[in-house]
């Protein structure tokens, strides 16, 4: 799948009318089977453009596209059954505290499935072969059938993730996958989601505080700051001045900080990652 930014201007359902936008002239393009990371400040914008990749978030200005269409624009079962082709993995994953971990990990396949087999999962899973496979790429196989409730804030995490290896979907938005995971499993669990998605094609897009993992693991890196786009780059061209730039503490209001224009003609955007 496809996903690009027209001028997009964006606010959180949750913010005050007065509030500034939290995007603002977004634009980007995200080509079929690509990764690219999303990092910058807090507050800078990265879940707001994350739920408006996933149509959750309608814009208030601007456009979003998934394969050329505008969802807003599409009738509402349509909408749902685009929505379908689409994973969001939040920071919290939302996991039934009293769920088996099998159960919550097959719930990523219910948008694809009928009312009947939905209801049918819930009592008696459908593939638990599939289940323990995704999790055993998280160094988790032996939490199948556990409840979600006896699991640490890092092994929930690592669950939620793992549900994208299940979701019928052709696009990955992963919000700060990492904020709950020590150094070892931070590497090893985006090793093994970017991995995952190399091997489907699947387009991934995650926003991550973890600069040095970002660089290190994604081809294709945007920086935002204050809603704003500060530079879209192949990971090899994101400089120590440029991330000083990003995460330099914010001027005052009349005087904002500026960044390095991008060069021109635009790099190469990396090729495909499947």
């Amino acid at each position: 799948m496809e996903l690009s930014f027209d001028s997009l201007d964006a606010r959180h359902w949750s913010a005050r009318r007065a509030s500034a936008a939290a995007l603002s002239q977004v634009s980007l393009r995200v080509r079929h089977g690509e990764h690219v990371a999303v990092i910058g400040p807090s507050g800078a914008g990265k879940t707001t453009l994350l739920h408006c990749a996933a149509a959750a978030l309608k814009p208030s200005a601007g456009t979003v596209r998934l394969d050329g269409k505008d969802p807003w624009a599409l009738a509402r079962r349509d909408l749902t059954r685009l929505r379908g082709r689409l994973f969001l993995a939040p920071q919290v994953p939302p996991l039934p505290p009293r769920q088996r971990v099998v159960t919550s990990l097959l719930a990523a396949r219910l948008p694809a499935q009928g009312i009947a087999a939905s209801v049918r999962s819930l009592f008696y899973p459908s593939d638990i072969p599939a289940a323990h496979e995704a999790l055993q790429r998280f160094d988790l196989a032996e939490k199948l059938f556990e409840r979600v409730d006896r699991l640490s804030g890092g092994e929930r995490q690592r669950v939620g993730l793992a549900r994208a290896l299940l979701a019928q979907a052709s696009l990955w938005l992963i919000d700060e996958p990492l904020s709950a995971l020590d150094p070892t499993h931070a590497r090893q669990a985006i090793s093994a989601l970017t991995g995952a998605a190399r091997s489907g094609g699947h387009t991934l897009v995650a926003t991550l505080h973890d600069v040095e993992i970002a660089l290190a693991s994604f081809p294709r890196i945007v920086g935002l700051r204050a809603g704003a786009v500060a530079f879209d780059l192949p990971a090899a061209q994101v400089t120590p001045a440029r991330l000083d730039a990003l995460y330099a503490q914010q001027g005052s209001p009349a005087t904002p900080p500026t960044f390095e224009p991008e060069p021109q003609p635009r790099p190469a955007i990396a090729a495909s990652c499947r």
